[in-house]
């Protein structure tokens, strides 16, 4: 794997989020829609992990956002950043990054 230098890493912003909705996507059984306050805004997300998680676990939870990604249209719907997980998309386990107390939405990680 290609390594970055010190300043590339900076370029990314890293957020805590705060899932405050989470919906299926008609069609799609992999991803969720989900709506995440970032503090100053909020943001639609499309994650692929509908096979780990339920609705009901999501909503409410901190997560770790990419704020800076370029948006991206997943299955139709514009998605405005990336959460962060651990595992992949092809295996059989997926583990959101979030904090290990609660803190505010909107907070950097660094």
């Amino acid at each position: 794997m290609d390594e970055i230098t010190f300043s590339e890493f900076k370029k990314i912003d890293l957020r805590v989020g705060k899932i405050i909705k989470a919906e299926k996507i008609e069609g799609k059984d992999k991803l969720y829609k989900l709506q995440v306050d970032l503090g100053n805004c909020q943001r639609t997300l499309v994650a692929g992990i509908a096979k780990y998680y339920s609705l009901e676990e999501l909503v409410g939870k901190e997560i770790v956002v990419v704020k800076n990604l370029k948006p991206a249209k997943i299955a139709g719907i514009v998605s405005e950043g990336m959460l962060l997980a651990a595992g992949s998309i092809n295996s059989d386990m997926a583990v959101l990054v979030s904090p290990e107390k609660e803190v505010a939405p909107g907070t950097e990680i660094s």
